[in-house]
């Protein structure tokens, strides 16, 4: 049983397909209950799932290509059932009560954005939008602005723009701007009705406290504010003269420091979470950058990989640096007083996940049915049993573009050797192998513009899969740490809301007393070290061949499907 009089907070991480909240007691970071609900309407890819359908003929409108839309009611959602549910459990398990929570804190995957009303309200909520695919979410993997990334990337160096180099040379089309841009031109009149451009993180902090504050997290990284100024209107005016005043009449609002109280719960959030009205709720953030306090990890040079469906890298270091695709660079990006670094990996858990739906025999299936295991602990079981290089394969792990360090959704994924004699636990290995090779390239592109790496930790649904942290451990040649808990965002979050309410003056000292973490749970070992340092060569060459090589034969079929696709659905073909 808990001290009655002990303080507790609540941290709430929304995910890709679900959130997740954690009751957690702030002297020592121990989670008391957890609860987690999964959106009603998972990811749109393919057509709008919500109550849209097209006026005329009752058929829900068909999505493009790289499109990725969700409903930001699903969110709200979480807040009724995941946040009682913690509760719930908390009182049962440890006779913890809601009055004994003093704060609130939220994460979100990013850049995802909502565009809304004055007052917050999602334009897919309004009667004459709800058929409208812009007016809904975009998730952060919704990839289809890529033509507008690359319009705003050469510009940006035709013109000399400073802030593009905090970026690594190039933004992304997950982004704000290249976002913004695509609603835009895509659709003017939802770009006109929008008010304000708010990424879900700080969406759902105006929801908990009817306040609208921009976390400094995703305006540094996503929003292009660096040095406290965003893109000038000259330079997003020649990129469309609508888009001149983007900044000043969508984006641009007051920024709060992660770790502050953005406000406090309201009466109406209260009834939905039942939490005491008036406790802090905590400046939103990224559920990666969260992570790192979480995972003890604020110190420079102590690089946090949050391996999910996809991979973001974060660490800190002490001084500002240029590195090569990095995603971003922001001064107190991820803890104050220090600079924050982030990389990434678009797809990662998803290629596993795509192979083991699209490219396993049915006999493996039914085995691991037999044995009352996954396919993924089958796969991995069979993969493990092999010598380093023993399948003869090298794969691009692009399946969702490549975030870092080229920075182009545009790219696909490639398994060069395959033979007659290539079975799936070959192909599901090479796969696990070139996500890490991915990683190393990260690593490195951080190492050689002077941003050391000394430990490599994971936090993430994938820090299960043994093999998988070992090939990392052996591919990049760092002692491998892992997170010791198994809630890592929401506990960050839970962090910041005991900060936010005043129980620890900073993060650094809350991550301390709070974080959890296992310190060097793999070491690499040399001789498959030198093995994977051959396979990782032959990545290299195919890495640069096809990303930076002027082959641009990915881009293409990927022109060539867009187009198949919207003659077989402007002809009614089946999808």
């Amino acid at each position: 049983m808990t001290d009655a009089a002990e303080p507790l907070v609540v941290g709430v991480d929304y995910g890709t397909l679900s959130g997740r909240a954690v009751v957690v007691r702030v002297s020592d970071g121990q989670v008391l209950g957890s609860g987690v609900h999964d959106y009603r309407h998972g990811v749109m890819e393919r057509e709008l799932t919500a109550d849209a359908t097209s006026s005329s003929t009752g058929v829900p409108p068909h999505l493009p290509p790289d499109w990725a839309l969700q409903v930001p009611a699903d969110y709200v959602e979480v807040l009724r059932v995941a946040v009682p549910a913690a509760l719930g459990q908390a009182r049962r398990e440890h006779g913890a009560e809601p009055s004994q929570v003093v704060g609130i804190g939220t994460d979100f995957t990013a850049c995802t954005m909502v565009p809304t009303t004055a007052d917050g309200t999602p334009l897919n909520e309004l009667e004459r939008f709800v058929d409208r695919p812009h007016a809904y979410v975009k998730l952060w993997k919704h990839h289809a602005a890529q033509p507008h990334a690359d319009r705003i990337n050469d510009l940006a160096h035709a013109r000399g723009e400073g802030w593009i180099e905090r970026y690594g040379g190039l933004i992304s089309s997950e982004w704000e701007f290249a976002k913004g841009l695509q609603l835009l031109e895509e659709d003017p009149e939802v770009y006109g009705a929008m008010q304000h451009w708010v990424e879900a993180a700080d969406w759902i902090v105006w929801q908990l406290s009817g306040r609208y504050v921009r976390n400094a997290c995703t305006a540094g990284y996503k929003g292009i504010l660096q040095d406290g100024a965003y893109p000038s209107p000259a330079f997003l005016g020649a990129l469309n003269p609508a888009f001149a005043d983007f900044v000043t009449d969508k984006v641009e609002h007051p920024i709060g420091q992660l770790g502050h109280a953005a406000g406090r719960l309201t009466a109406e959030a209260a009834s939905w979470t039942g939490l005491p009205e008036g406790i802090a709720v905590a400046v939103g953030n990224v559920d990666a950058h969260v992570t790192a306090p979480a995972a003890g990890a604020v110190e420079p040079g102590q690089m946090v990989a949050i391996m999910g469906t996809s991979t973001c890298h974060v660490m800190n270091g002490d001084a500002l640096r240029a590195v090569p695709g990095m995603c971003g660079v922001v001064d107190g990006g991820i803890v104050e007083g220090l600079w924050g670094y982030e990389a990434g990996q678009s797809g990662v858990g998803d290629i596993f996940g795509w192979f083991v739906e699209h490219g396993v025999p049915g006999s493996y299936h039914d085995e691991a049915a037999a044995r009352g295991i996954s396919t993924h602990e089958l796969l991995t079981e069979k993969a493990a049993a092999q010598a380093v290089g023993e399948h003869g394969l090298v794969a691009l792990d692009w399946h969702s573009g490549n975030r870092s360090v080229l920075v182009d959704h545009e790219l696909s994924g490639l398994i060069v050797g395959q033979t007659l004699a290539t079975r799936a636990e070959d192909v599901y290995r090479a796969l696990l192998e070139a996500t890490a090779f991915g990683t190393r390239v990260i690593v490195e592109a951080f190492q050689d513009a002077g941003v050391p790496v000394r430990e490599f930790i994971v936090a993430g649904g994938l820090l299960k899969n043994r093999l998988l942290m070992q090939i990392y451990a052996d591919v990049t040649r760092l002692p491998l740490s892992t997170i010791a808990t198994d809630q890592g965002p929401a506990l960050g979050s839970a962090i910041h809301a005991a900060v936010a309410a005043g129980a620890y003056p900073d993060v650094g000292a809350a991550a301390a007393a709070m974080g959890k973490v296992d310190r060097a749970v793999y070491s690499p070992d040399e001789t498959r070290a030198q093995a994977y340092d051959q396979l990782f060569a032959e990545y290299r060459l195919l890495h640069d061949h096809f990303g930076r090589g002027g082959n641009d034969v990915m881009r293409r079929l990927r022109s060539i499907r867009r187009e198949a696709r919207l003659t077989h659905d402007t002809a009614g073909v089946g999808r």
